[in-house]
């Protein structure tokens, strides 16, 4: 079974193919359709910018097609960044900018006030298929950042229960944990029956 993934961002195909190893598909990106330019995400919530994505690629393809929209909501900055959090900075924006906005705001916020979570919304959709899988980790904002690893906001992001932030984490441990890797892990469960009924 084919399955597209609807981005270009190779941190992202890298991450979610190692979490969605072992199963019996062959994994796409964007990079094989060169035809299918920049989907807008002007949803109000991850949900829709998740779902609208795939919608678009599976017309385009007519493979099933996995989108996934993620943010991080800061608990001092009223949620946001949010549903904003690619773009956080302004039209141009870039990881660095990112960071260097959200620390802005978050100057001279106190430690117990600096908590956040990062949400992920993956949605699969073709041929029949409509399905939206969740995943939450919460943590707190670090006050500069820290370790080379991971991208987005991982240098400012120390998941509960953790000392190091997800850029200091390597892959291996990032991924059994991150917010990307629970949702995928539910997402699994999806594709895996999907599979199932397929080869019967």
């Amino acid at each position: 079974m084919r399955v597209v993934l609807a981005t270009h961002n190779r941190h992202k195909v890298e991450e979610i193919r190692d979490i969605l190893a072992g199963l019996d598909i062959e994994l796409l990106s964007l990079d094989s359709f060169p035809e299918i330019t920049e989907i807008e995400e002007d949803g109000e919530t991850l949900e829709e910018n998740a779902r609208k994505k795939a919608v678009a690629v599976f017309d385009l393809t007519h493979i099933l097609s996995l989108a996934d929209d993620t943010g991080l909501e800061v608990e001092a900055l009223g949620g946001r960044p949010g549903v904003y959090s690619a773009r956080y900075s302004g039209e141009n924006a870039t990881y660095q900018r990112n960071n260097e906005k959200l620390l802005g705001e978050m100057k001279g916020v106190p430690p117990e006030r600096r908590k956040a979570k990062f949400r992920c919304v993956i949605s699969i959709i073709g041929g029949g298929v409509d399905e939206i899988a969740v995943g939450e980790v919460p943590g707190r904002i670090i006050e500069s950042p820290r370790g080379t690893n991971g991208f987005g906001y991982d240098p400012l992001f120390v998941p509960d229960g953790y000392e190091i932030t997800y850029a200091e984490m390597d892959s291996e441990l990032k991924n059994s944990l991150s917010h990307r890797a629970r949702a995928l892990e539910k997402a699994k469960d999806i594709l895996k029956s999907l599979v199932s009924a397929r080869g019967r």
